[in-house]
C-alpha cells in the first residue's frame, strides 16, 4: 500500500525540516518490510483568494486533484477525533490488509479544510485540542507514521 502525506504550505530548510526528514526516512525503511510505501511529500500551494472561504476550496480543489478516488483519505483537523498510536497503527494495518492501495495523510491551510475535504475523508483525527504550527503537524505526522510501522512490525520503539 502507498502511503502519502498531502500537506498545504511549503517547509523551508531548518531543525523543524531536518527532525521531519529523520521520521519519514524512517518509515520508510521499516515499511518497505511491510508492504508499505512511503511517498515523497506533496507539498500544495496556499490558496490566494481574498476570503478564508475562497482559499479553503481553492486548497480542496488542488488537495483532491492529486488523490486516487479510492485512497483512503485521513484528514488532520482541530474538529476531528484524538485516536492512540495503537489504534493509528491498527488502522493503517486494517486498511492494508483489505488491500487498499492508497492512505492519504492530509494537513490543510492555515484557514483549516473546506468542507468538501471534511465530506470526502474518511476519517477526521486531531493530535489533540490544542493548535499547533504546520510544522510541528507535518513533524508529528511523520513521526506517527513511523511509530505506526514500528507497532504493526513489533519493533520496541513504542513502549507503553
Amino acid at each position: 500500500m502507498k502511503i502519502s502525506l498531502h500537506a498545504v504550505g511549503r517547509m523551508k530548510k531548518g531543525p523543524e525540516r531536518d527532525l521531519f526528514d529523520r521520521y519519514f526516512d524512517r518509515a520508510r525503511a521499516v515499511g518497505k518490510n511491510l508492504n508499505m510505501v512511503v511517498l515523497p511529500v506533496k507539498e500544495h500551494a496556499e490558496g490566494r483568494g481574498q476570503r478564508p472561504l475562497d482559499r479553503k476550496a481553492q486548497e480542496a480543489r488542488d488537495l483532491l486533484s492529486h488523490i486516487d478516488d479510492k485512497a483512503y483519505i485521513l484528514a488532520l483537523d482541530e474538529r476531528g477525533k484524538s485516536i492512540s498510536s495503537s489504534d493509528f497503527a491498527k488502522l493503517i494495518e486494517k486498511e492494508r490488509d483489505c488491500g487498499r492501495g492508497h492512505f492519504c495523510l492530509m494537513i490543510g491551510g492555515a484557514d483549516g479544510f473546506d468542507g468538501l475535504i471534511r465530506e470526502r475523508a474518511d476519517q477526521l483525527i486531531s493530535f489533540g485540542a490544542m493548535t499547533w504550527p504546520h510544522q510541528m503537524v507535518r513533524i508529528m505526522a511523520a513521526e506517527q507514521i513511523y511509530r505506526s510501522f514500528c507497532i504493526v512490525s513489533g519493533h520496541p520503539y513504542h513502549k507503553i
